[in-house]
Order: structure tokens, then C-alpha cells, then sequence
């Protein structure tokens, strides 16, 4: 049996614990990318995306903190609805965290870059009545929705047509779905009796 060189690698079932390197890419840096698309273009794409990640991370856990802490007698219906919301945004999140890794950007990620990013306003940390959460959140969309649009469109006039169709196929129309679905439960409505109704 022959003795080992001194360049082979000795291997180890142990774990390689506390690593540290240099950043493979910095934040903001976009990489070349075989897509077919000028560098100009996808660095306002990612930067665009960026905005828009930032903002349906906080708006998806708004969702989140409004399912754990609603009350009160639609309970229930409200309860589900908010967690079924958050699951569709959390998609979207993940569609636009990889759209910017294909443009040959970096997705921001941490709670704590997101919140210096985003333009949706902070909710306080206590609880709060279903009319003001089910508000908080359609102001949530309406940013969304405003912001999109406009990526939307520049991302058309730029060529950037996979941008765009995730912008509009998905971002859009999850976000006016929800709104529809949120809304309705504001709606100033008669349970019992209709308005108007003769009585006896």
C-alpha cells in the first residue's frame, strides 16, 4: 500500500464551521448575464425589483402580523384570509427575488435592509381593530400596485420583457385579487335587514 502524497487532501467528517470570505458580488453590482439585454437595462430592472421586493416583503409580513392578531366576530373568515394572502405574496417574493438574480443582480434579503428600504409605513407592534388592519393593508397594495405599474412600463419601453410580464402576469394581478378580496370585508352592508325595507 503506498504512503498518501503531501497534496492530497486529508478529508474529515467534521463540519467546516466559522468561515469567512469577501463578498462573491456586492449589493447594487450587476454581473454580465447572456440574456440579451443591455447592462443599463437590467441594472434598472434589478433596482426597480429591489424597491419592489422590499415592499411585498413587508406588505407579505403585514399579512402575517395582522393573521396572528386579528379578533372579533370575523374572526374566522379574516383569520384565513390574511394567512392565504400572505402564502400568494410570499410567491411573489420569491418570483422577484430570482427575477433579479437572472437580471445578474442581488436580492435584498434581511428584515433589517428591508425595513430601511421599504415605502410601506411601519404598523405599530400592538394590536389593532380589523377595519384599521384591513386599511393598513389596502394602503399596502395601493404602494404596490402604483410602483408596479410604472416598472411595468418602463421595463416595456426597455425591452425587458420578462420583467414586465412578471410585473403584470403576476405582481399586478395577485395584488388587485387581494384588494378585491380585502376590501369587500369594509363594505358598510345590513346583516339582518336589507336598507329601505318595510317593516311591520
Amino acid at each position: 500500500m503506498s504512503k498518501s502524497s503531501s497534496t492530497d487532501v486529508v478529508r474529515s467528517a467534521a463540519p467546516l464551521t466559522g468561515q469567512h470570505a469577501h463578498e462573491t458580488q456586492a449589493f447594487g453590482h450587476v454581473v454580465s448575464m447572456p440574456i440579451a439585454l443591455a447592462e443599463s437595462t437590467r441594472r434598472e430592472s434589478v433596482s426597480n425589483l429591489n424597491q419592489l421586493l422590499a415592499d411585498t416583503i413587508s406588505l407579505r409580513d403585514l399579512y402575517k402580523k395582522h393573521h396572528w392578531q386579528v379578533s372579533g366576530p370575523t374572526f374566522y373568515q379574516l383569520h384565513l384570509l390574511f394567512d392565504k394572502h400572505f402564502g400568494e405574496q410570499n410567491e411573489l417574493v420569491d418570483l422577484i427575488a430570482e427575477r433579479i438574480m437572472m437580471l445578474g443582480g442581488v436580492s435584498v434579503a434581511m428584515s433589517a435592509a428591508v425595513a430601511e428600504m421599504t415605502l410601506i409605513p411601519q404598523p405599530p407592534r400592538g394590536r389593532e381593530e380589523p377595519p384599521v388592519q384591513i386599511s393598513r393593508l389596502l394602503h399596502a397594495h395601493e404602494i404596490v400596485l402604483e410602483e408596479t405599474r410604472a416598472m411595468a412600463r418602463q421595463a416595456a419601453q426597455q425591452g425587458d420583457d420578462g420583467t414586465n410580464d412578471l410585473l403584470v402576469s403576476s405582481v399586478i394581478r395577485t395584488n388587485e385579487s387581494q384588494v378585491w378580496f380585502v376590501a369587500e370585508h369594509v363594505v358598510d352592508t345590513p346583516l339582518v335587514h336589507a336598507d329601505g325595507q318595510d317593516r311591520d
